[in-house]
């Protein structure tokens, strides 16, 4: 398992979005070149990603496209589920990932597991990617919204993409 430590902070992204997003070119090519710099500028060579949400696998389909360019860079998978997997179940997740961990601080968590994740992804990143639409009916009670709060709080460098409806 690849443990992300305080000094490797400073090489690590995470994304973090609603569940729908307004899929799109615009949104594509928005990501496609925040991800590119981070690699390329910032020396950004691990991004991890949650679940539950499109924004997630719309990340992680961009980031595996672009290891074909950089193939140094590490997908990790933070689960909110399923503290100890088996076998079968992580060789599929290595499929996708090049790592999977349960963070500590998500057990006992209940319906808040998933809050927990998310702090968990912030506090081992510099950089936080958010999918973030102010305008939906529920962005000031989603899980998207408090974890851009505590990123704020936590002084992350944050890249918020909002695409319109």
């Amino acid at each position: 398992m690849i443990r992300i430590i305080n000094n490797r902070v400073q090489e690590t992204c995470c994304f973090i979005g609603h569940r729908t997003i307004n899929e799109s070119e615009e949104l594509k090519k928005a990501l496609l070149d925040s991800i590119e710099r981070l690699i390329t500028e910032k020396s950004i060579n691990t991004f991890l990603f949650g679940s539950r949400s499109r924004f997630d696998t719309f990340c992680l389909e961009l980031v595996t496209q672009i290891k074909e360019k950089h193939p140094h860079i590490k997908r990790i998978y933070v689960r909110a589920e399923f503290p100890i997997i088996r076998d079968d179940y992580k060789s599929y997740l290595l499929n996708l990932y090049d790592d999977t961990f349960y963070p500590e601080k998500a057990l006992g968590a209940g319906k808040g597991v998933y809050v927990k994740r998310n702090y968990e992804m912030i506090d081992k990143s510099r950089f936080c990617i958010f999918y973030y639409d102010e305008k939906s009916l529920t962005a000031n009670k989603s899980g998207t919204k408090t974890a851009l709060d505590y990123a704020a709080k936590r002084g992350k460098e944050i890249i918020i993409i909002n695409q319109q409806r």
